[in-house]
């Protein structure tokens, strides 16, 4: 199952949505609004305008601004890495010594196959979960989603995995219990602030619900967010 390499694709095409918006998904895959013939255009989508397809799927009217700012520079899952540890290891400083300075963090090309893999697993799962935060993804639009997964020639494995996390009930508690430490709890929120809209009461809620349960202090997860709203 390579996942890393899955996610590099779909931060990728995210960045490129930060960039274009909506009408770079539509153009790319030159979709028709709905219908018989859309479908035929999701079958002949090529794999990296389907990588965009399914992003923009996950992020229906969000397409386009829920990677904005911080998504061109968050183009890379090891940009994901170096910016959430950096902003955790500030945090840890202005704490005056009253928490434990995290290790030095691994960068992501640095870890063996299963690692990256596994680490990518947790940022792909909570990529879904909030970018299905506001309810969007219902049966047709999960449909869409497994018919340009299936486009992709996935591994069956990682095809079940994107397609079991679409479907599972939304709860931040079981996106929390994927972190492993208080610098992977950090990435974690950082992909997911990436996602969210935070003007969306939906959204903010499930963003407060994750910080809670991944034990983020209300100033680090500004911290965070302020990362995300970034321009630079």
């Amino acid at each position: 199952m390579d996942t890393k390499a899955l996610l590099e694709q779909l931060l990728n095409a995210g960045r490129d949505l930060a960039k274009e918006g909506q009408a770079y998904v539509e153009g790319k895959l030159d979709v028709p609004a709905e219908g018989a013939e859309r479908d035929a255009a999701l079958a002949n989508a090529g794999k990296g305008a389907a990588v965009a397809g399914v992003l923009a799927l996950l992020l229906g009217t969000k397409t386009g601004r829920g990677v904005t700012g911080a998504g061109l520079k968050l183009g890379t899952l090891a940009a994901l890495g170096s910016v959430a540890y950096k902003t955790y290891q500030d945090w840890v400083q202005k704490q005056g010594g009253q928490v434990d300075a995290p290790p030095p963090a691994t960068p992501a090309e640095a870890l063996a196959a299963p690692q990256a893999n596994q680490k990518s697993q947790v940022l792909l799962k909570s990529i879904i979960a909030a970018a299905k935060s506001d309810g969007h993804i219902d049966a047709s639009e999960q449909a869409k989603i497994e018919a340009l997964i299936a486009k992709l020639g996935l591994d069956s494995a990682t095809a079940a995995l994107i397609n079991a996390e679409v479907a599972k009930p939304l709860d931040p508690k079981d996106i929390a219990a994927l972190s492993d430490s208080p610098a992977t709890a950090a990435e974690i929120y950082l992909v997911s602030a990436l996602v969210v809209d935070d003007a969306n009461e939906q959204e903010r809620a499930y963003l407060n619900q994750l910080a809670q349960h991944l034990q983020i202090p209300g100033d680090l997860a500004l911290q965070i967010e302020a990362q995300v709203k970034s321009p630079s």
